[in-house]
Order: C-alpha cells, then structure tokens, then sequence
C-alpha cells in the first residue's frame, strides 16, 4: 500500500502506525480529489484496534481501516446513534409497519449464491457505471467480508416464502457497539425502504444486546446519497476531539 507514515499523537505510545495515502478522486463529489489516514493493515492487532478507530472516526472496508483526510474539506463526518434514545419517528414507524411481514436473521458473514446474486442485481440498478458493475465472488468477499473482521450478515426474508430481500453487512465492533458498513436489497422492493428497514433492524439488534453505539460511517450534508443519516433520532457526529450530538453543530 502506497502512503506516508503518520505516527503523530497517542499513536506513538502504541506503536501503531498510521499512512496518509495519495489523493484519489472523491467517491462522492466526482470533481474533487480526496486522501485518507489509513491503519498499517498488515498490523496484526487491526481486530482489537478496530473498536478504538471507530471511536475516532475510522471505518473498515474490506480489510482496510481508514478515515478521509482531504485537504480544505470536511464534508465527510462520522455519525453514530445512541441506542438507547434512539426512537423511530413516523416514517420510521411506517416502515417498520410496511414490513411486518419481513423476518431479520443474524447469520455468519459467509458468501452464498443467494447472496451474490442480490448483490450484483443490486449494483445493476443502483450504481450502474460506479465502478463496481463487474463485482464477483471474489470481490464479494474483499469488500464486504474481508480476512480478519468480527461481521455478521442480517438478512432480511419475507416470512411465508423466505425470499432474501436484503443484507446489512454489520460488524460487532467490541462489546458496546455494532457498525453497518454495508447494506444492499432487492432493487424491484423500493417500496419497502429496506434501507431504512435495516437499520431499524440493526438498532434493534444493538438494544437486545445492550450495545450503547450503532455506528452509520459518514454523513455528508446535502448529498443525495448521504445526507438521509440526519433523518435518524440520537445522531451523533464527531468532531475530531469528541462525539456530540449533531443538532449541536456535529
């Protein structure tokens, strides 16, 4: 992996080594260049460190532990809800009514046909030209399940036909917290907001298991794909130093 070191701060005490990687273009403003800190990821201990970088901003992608760290640019901002405020507003609740035929089931982070095939007619519809059309089993795997994660796949199926209508891709980031790293659906089922259906069901996940966070990534105001996070109650958003609640100025 190409980048430059930064073992600046707390990371000496630790030894734990830190890249700035080279700017790239901005996966979500396509005229503008981005660049990310990245965790060494050959470092061993990348399982027990992940929970402390989600605590300051990380997010993982395949194997890979990062947080963008663009010059003059601080769209990006990682975002977390508070399980235990947290309540659905009324298009929440209406979601959640819309799929009361719906059944959420926590299964090991492990590829099957069944899944690939959701994924891939997913990228079809929804990120057509993104980069991403030509994905397979073996991207599958590098993307969404990576070699040393704690993840867990929760499906979503229809009750009476166990259709698969969608996987949040969620990792059980230490003792008190999950994280969605990924969510992809059935694109014929816009009507069900299965989006938004998991992470309902991913903060319902979160409270049967005493988790206090659910981490969401990052929230970008005012883009299209982005800014839906605000939409959820006990949103908190940090700010390079701590987590505050976002209606604070996150």
């Amino acid at each position: 992996m190409g980048g430059t070191p930064d073992n600046g701060g707390d990371r000496r005490e630790t030894g734990l080594r830190v890249f700035h990687t080279g700017e790239h273009p901005c996966g979500y403003w396509p005229e503008r260049t981005a660049r990310d800190l990245v965790l060494d990821p050959r470092d061993e201990r990348l399982p027990q460190l992940y929970p402390l970088a989600l605590r300051s901003g990380f997010r993982r992608s395949g194997d890979i532990v990062y947080r963008p760290h663009c010059r003059g640019c601080h769209a990006c901002v990682p975002v977390r809800i508070d399980v235990a405020a947290f309540a659905p507003d009324r298009g929440q609740r209406r979601c959640l009514a819309r799929n009361a035929d719906v059944v959420a089931r926590v299964v090991p982070a492990e590829r099957s046909d069944e899944h690939l095939a959701l994924y891939r007619r997913y990228l079809g519809a929804r990120h057509r030209g993104g980069g991403m059309d030509d994905h397979g089993a073996v991207e599958f795997d590098q993307f969404l399940v990576g070699s040393w994660s704690q993840g867990r796949f929760l499906e979503l199926r229809e009750r009476d036909s166990h259709r698969l209508l969608g996987v949040a891709v969620t990792d059980l980031a230490g003792d008190d917290a999950l994280s969605a790293v990924y969510t992809f659906f059935d694109p014929a089922e816009a009507k069900r907001s299965l989006g938004t259906l998991a992470i309902l069901r991913q903060l319902e996940w979160a409270r049967r298991d005493g988790r206090a966070w659910l981490y969401l990534g990052y929230w970008i105001e005012g883009h299209r794909k982005m800014d839906y996070k605000r939409r959820y109650a006990a949103l908190e958003a940090f700010d390079g130093r701590e987590w505050r609640p976002l209606a604070d100025g996150g």
